[in-house]
């Protein structure tokens, strides 16, 4: 191994990412990311205390791209639409990296000041207390859970037009939807489906609580 360099936590996260972004999730290990960087895993030690201080850097490389400020004047429903689509534009060229946002929320500066952003704009907009909480989840829920569909069952995948051949007579709703699938492009499936959460957000008055347990079925 050459002899090692001076280095910055970028550089460290770079090639993390490259390291997930050909071998995935699993591949990720001080060992890899030193033979990445060409130097020795005792090397990658001077720099990172251990694989979990790693996925942090990872974390943190990957939402830098996302920008936090939004127009003050524009309605919260777009500010929010705005950062949620810039986090999802971040981890589009890195999807592998999407269960160490959930795993590294509470450790990496760059998800908090996200989601310090995010309930910065759910104040304004008048939400306090559990609801706020309802709702800050919600979106994040679907931020994590339709970056990962997209990924890693998108509509435009084998698994759609399996369903699509299925025998009309037996699973009518799902082959019908199978084949009006295959013509949604990612955009619009993230885009509508985030607007009918905050169309949903928008009916609830701020002061109000959302309904929990089984009267929320009602």
């Amino acid at each position: 191994m050459p002899r090692p360099r001076s280095l910055t936590h970028d550089q460290i996260a770079a090639a993390a990412l490259a390291v997930i972004d050909r071998d995935g999730l699993a591949g990720l290990s001080m060992r890899a990311v030193g033979s990445e960087l060409q130097m020795s895993t005792m090397a990658l030690y001077r720099y990172v205390q251990d694989r979990e201080q790693l996925e942090g850097l990872v974390v943190a490389g990957v939402l830098a791209a996302a920008e936090l400020a939004t127009p003050p004047e524009a309605p919260w429903t777009e500010r929010l639409t705005l950062l949620v689509e810039r986090v999802r534009a971040a981890v589009a060229a890195h999807p592998s990296v999407v269960p160490l946002l959930l795993l590294h929320r509470h450790d990496s500066m760059a998800s908090l000041a996200w989601g310090e952003a995010m309930l910065g704009v759910l104040t304004e907009a008048g939400f306090s207390g559990a609801q706020r909480v309802v709702a800050f989840r919600c979106m994040l829920s679907y931020l994590i859970g339709a970056i990962q569909v997209e990924h890693f069952g998108p509509l435009s995948g084998t698994g759609t037009v399996a369903i699509a051949q299925l025998p009309s007579a037996d699973y009518p709703h799902l082959a019908a939807t199978a084949r009006d699938a295959r013509s949604v492009p990612p955009e619009q499936e993230f885009g509508q489906g985030f607007a009918i959460l905050l169309r949903g957000l928008e009916r609830q008055p701020p002061d109000e609580a959302f309904p929990c347990g089984s009267g929320a079925a009602r």
